[in-house]
Order: structure tokens, then C-alpha cells, then sequence
């Protein structure tokens, strides 16, 4: 894709004047760093408040055109249970094809009161929107329609020091609010709608805004001592230290939530009852247990293992690949994630992995490296 081709966030030009190395990402022209570097970024992230622009990521409304619960609807494309969200609580889930494979994962949110009761506000990954939204469309046609924000961006604030931040710009019931929660604010007279949640493992809000408002809500944020601009690289090495997947790469239409160690998010009412696409074999693995499982790795020594790495058991056969990998600046060496049989997925456990044609030692460990930061009241 030409740089004249991608698409561009609202806070394009604003990525500019700060600095930031653009690269494409997703179809866009995104920043990948800062000045700072990716280490410090990721490091003034753990440790304070790091601002991210995620205005690439799909926002929609799913809309009741039948006048029942929209979340029926879409818990037929789903394993979450949606219909149990009350006004203002989030939930993580995924798209399943037929197999219990994976073609997304997702946030759904139920919005809060004012909203009205007749609909869901989904965020999806931006290599994957177009398809996700269409699918949702035309899967569900006649009961919801699909309604895409595009006039929309979204900013992260993520790090122990964003509630405080948070608090002081936009009011103190944020600091407070539930993880998985939504509020709507309005801030200078701009209509916010905040989520707590986030991709670092840090606590954090997620917070869509006009794109015509985008630019003023960024400047604000990082007017604050605390926060700082923070590009994809540093993005990747926190989401990844906290153990969470990255679609296309740790999770796909291969895998299912069982594989990818994502079974916390099917509902206890979904297990009993199905439903979703693929729920046989979701439910048999849930039963009987999954054959592999995605898992945290650590090498020993230095080297990071890369994506596509090779994992071998003891006697150098092969039983796995690494789906992500690099270098953690908070654990202070290498980490990664991947999939290996369930019988060697316990931590603790001694693999190898094939580097370069040499069997480096490796074992596999506790996901997440990083104890979590999520604000839990």
C-alpha cells in the first residue's frame, strides 16, 4: 500500500508536529514512535499515563430493528454473555465461524440509559472492521442494523496515573468508576464516551470523540505532567507483557477461545445453554480440554523469540510456534507467547526453542508477565 493510499487518524497532523516515525499499520498511517523511543514509552507507561491513538479501530451501533433485545441477536454470532449486560457495563468477546474458530475479537458495550435500550456500541479491529461489520450486517439482517461511527476517533489513557488525570479533566467520578464500565461525559462541551478499559495490563479509559473534537481532547491530555504520546511499539511490548492477544497473530480463525487460553469470557448461561457458532466444539473443549494452548514463554538468557519461532519438547521435537515475541522492558528480557500441547502448557515447564538453527532453553510460564494494573474499587 502507497503512503498516498493509507488512511489517516484525525490526529494525523497532531503525530506529526510531535514527532512520531509513521508507518503503515492496518491500512493507516500510523505512529509506530515517538522521539522518546519505544523503551521510555513503555516504561513512562507503567509508571504514569501514556496516550494512544486507536481512532483505527472500528466503533458502530447495533440497533434493534425488531424491538427486542439487540443482544439476542448478536449472542447468535457470539459466546459472551450480552444479554446480562446491564446500562453501562462492557464485555470482551469474539466472532466464531462454524469451527469455534476465531474471525475477531471484540469489545460490546451496552450503553448507558440516555443512549436508549434499543442498542449495543461494539469496538472491532481495524484489519478486520469492514469484514466484522458486514458479517454482523448481513448475518443478522431484519433483527438489528449496523450503524458506523466514522465520525468518531478514540484515544487510550493508560497507566496508574490516568485515573488521577481522568478525574481532574473530565470530573472525579471516573476516578471511581468500574472496570469494564462506561460513562458519558460532557468535557468543555464535547460529548465523550469513556470507557474503563484499555490494552496495557495498566489501569486506563478508553474515550471516543468527534474527530472534529479529536485534536482538543489529545492536546488536553497531554497538557497534563503525567501524559505523554505513545506509538504502536510500545503498545505491542506492553499488550504483550500483560498476556493479551493481538488478532492475526496469537488468535485467528484457527484457534478457539478454549486454545487461546480465553475461556473466562464465555458466560456461565452460554456454556450451559449454546447457541454460537461453532459451540460443539467450544463447549467438548471446555469439557474435555483443548489439545494446545496458547501459553507465556520465556526464554533464557538474552535472544527474543520472535513471531514464527519454532517451540520444541525436550527431544527436539517440534510442538509449537511462538505467535508473538520481543523483548519486555518491565520484566527486563524476553517474552512471548505461543502455543504448545497441553500436556506441556503447565508453567514451568522446560521447552526449546529453534533459533537460528541452535535449540535455545526456554520455559513456559504464568501469563501475565506483569501483574495486572486494572482497577478493581
Amino acid at each position: 500500500m502507497t503512503e498516498e493510499s493509507l488512511k489517516t487518524t484525525p490526529l494525523n497532523a497532531l503525530h506529526r508536529e510531535l514527532g512520531g516515525k509513521m508507518v503503515p499499520f492496518a491500512g493507516y498511517d500510523m505512529p509506530v514512535q515517538y522521539p522518546a523511543g519505544i523503551l521510555k514509552e513503555h516504561t513512562h507507561t507503567r509508571e504514569a499515563a501514556g496516550l494512544f491513538d486507536v481512532s483505527h479501530m472500528g466503533q458502530a451501533w447495533l440497533i434493534s430493528e425488531d424491538g427486542t433485545d439487540p443482544a439476542i441477536a448478536l449472542e447468535t454470532l457470539v459466546p459472551a454473555d450480552v444479554q446480562g449486560l446491564t446500562a453501562g457495563q462492557q464485555r470482551y468477546s469474539q466472532l466464531l465461524n462454524d469451527q469455534g474458530g476465531i474471525l475477531d475479537d471484540l469489545m460490546v458495550t451496552r450503553p448507558v440509559a440516555d443512549f436508549g435500550t434499543d442498542r449495543l456500541y461494539l469496538v472491532v479491529n481495524a484489519a478486520c472492521k469492514d469484514q466484522d461489520l458486514t458479517l454482523i450486517a448481513d448475518a443478522l439482517q431484519g433483527r438489528v442494523r449496523v450503524e458506523r461511527l466514522e465520525d468518531r476517533a478514540l484515544v487510550a489513557l493508560q497507566g496508574p496515573k490516568a485515573a488521577e488525570v481522568a478525574a481532574r479533566l473530565f470530573g472525579t467520578d471516573l476516578a471511581t468508576m468500574p472496570f469494564m464500565s462506561q460513562a458519558r461525559v460532557s468535557w468543555d462541551g464535547v460529548d465523550l464516551w469513556i470507557s474503563r478499559s484499555g490494552y496495557t495490563g495498566e489501569d486506563g479509559y478508553e474515550i471516543s470523540v468527534s474527530n472534529a473534537d479529536a485534536e482538543k481532547l489529545a492536546r488536553a491530555l497531554l497538557a497534563e505532567d503525567a501524559v505523554a504520546p505513545i506509538g504502536l511499539g510500545a503498545r505491542d511490548s506492553l499488550r504483550l507483557e500483560a498476556g493479551l492477544c493481538l488478532y492475526g497473530h496469537d488468535i485467528d480463525e484457527t484457534t478457539t477461545p478454549v486454545e487461546g487460553a480465553l475461556t473466562w469470557s464465555i458466560g456461565k448461561r452460554r456454556r450451559a445453554e449454546g447457541g454460537f457458532p461453532g459451540a460443539d466444539t467450544v463447549l467438548a473443549q471446555i469439557a474435555d480440554g483443548a489439545s494446545r494452548k496458547r501459553v507465556g514463554i520465556q526464554p533464557e538468557g538474552r535472544a527474543p523469540a520472535r513471531e514464527g519461532t519454532e517451540i520444541q519438547n525436550a527431544a527436539g521435537d517440534s510442538v509449537g510456534v511462538i505467535t508473538s515475541g520481543g523483548f519486555g522492558p518491565t520484566v527486563g528480557g524476553p517474552v512471548a507467547m505461543g502455543y504448545v500441547p497441553s500436556d506441556l502448557a503447565k508453567p514451568g515447564t522446560e521447552v526449546f526453542l529453534s533459533v537460528r538453527g541452535k535449540a535455545l532453553p526456554a520455559k513456559v510460564a504464568k501469563l501475565p508477565f506483569v501483574p495486572p494494573g486494572f482497577y478493581r474499587g
